[in-house]
């Protein structure tokens, strides 16, 4: 509990105009956002262009320019996963316009998206298909966000969108099993 109102007071600093509120910010929520980024890296080559830290800073300056519109720790962790989901599609398209495309490696659309130099192009399906879920259906969207680049639990989930860990549980399976279908399509043919 003393985290989560630290965080809360630091924003409201930052809010205020506070300019160490934000050094203080980092150094509490640095390495949390460093875990988030190492799950949703895991199973990387050693070699990979993009490396969880770099993950991190590039997430952070995103957050820190954001930071006068986050209200507390999980506003803030929330924002983290949008944030992260942001800067790897964006790693994905850049390196996508660098290279011709390839086989599509399967998914299983586990608790996270593991990102891998091979799968940019699965990387952008992805994002295309959460954004037509989006669309369709904005909390379960907000599920798969905070799941896959947030690395959060049923648990956690539920106090973010304030519902029952129970609803979160049901609203992951209907759209797992959406994206999956989505993604098991041929290009071109996905729902609109």
């Amino acid at each position: 509990m003393r985290e989560y109102q630290s965080i809360t007071l630091l924003l409201a600093r930052m809010r205020q105009g506070d300019e160490t509120a934000e050094r203080d910010l980092a150094s509490i929520v640095y390495p949390e956002l460093q875990k988030m980024a190492r799950g949703i890296m895991s199973g990387e080559r050693f070699d990979h262009t993009l490396q969880p830290t770099a993950l991190v800073n590039e997430a952070y300056v995103r957050l820190a320019a954001m930071a006068q519109g986050l209200n507390d720790r999980t506003h803030f962790f929330a924002a983290a996963a949008s944030v992260m989901r942001h800067v790897l599609v964006d790693y994905a398209r850049q390196h996508r316009a660098a290279k011709r495309p390839g086989n599509r490696p399967r998914l299983d659309l586990k608790d996270d998206l593991m990102v891998l130099e091979s799968n940019v192009d699965l990387i952008l399906d992805v994002e295309r298909a959460t954004e037509k879920l989006k669309e369709w259906d904005p909390r379960q969207f907000q599920i798969v966000e905070l799941r896959f680049y947030g690395g959060m639990t049923e648990e956690e989930i539920a106090e973010v969108l304030s519902i029952s860990a129970r609803t979160v549980r049901r609203d992951w399976e209907m759209a797992r099993s959406w994206l999956l279908g989505q993604l098991s399509k041929p290009p071109g043919q996905h729902d609109s």
